[in-house]
């Protein structure tokens, strides 16, 4: 008994109480911690928020070119429909 009673004192001994200051120094680490987290997330928010832009802007161009490319594609069927035509009354204008 007396050798329990002697361990039960040293471990106490050992076992530092924590006080409201220490409390206040974790706590205090842990926001420093997170803050510093959120800084990191919103400096990628900021760059992928550029990446978004400069992929708006680099589809926009190819949109713009992809358009004119299928205006050039309508006329050439328009073309080839005025060439049948133009047969056609050529052939009968012969006959």
């Amino acid at each position: 008994m007396v050798l329990k009673k002697n361990l039960k004192k040293k471990k106490q001994a050992k076992i530092k109480e924590t006080t409201i200051d220490d409390l206040a120094i974790m706590i205090g680490k842990g926001f420093k911690h997170v803050e510093g987290r959120i800084n990191s997330l919103e400096r990628e928010q900021e760059k992928t928020k550029e990446e978004i832009k400069e992929f708006r802007r680099e589809n926009y161009l190819e949109h713009e070119e992809m358009k004119i490319r299928f205006d050039n594609v309508a006329h050439r069927f328009e073309l080839v429909e005025l060439q049948k035509r133009v047969g056609v009354l050529e052939g009968r204008a012969m006959v």
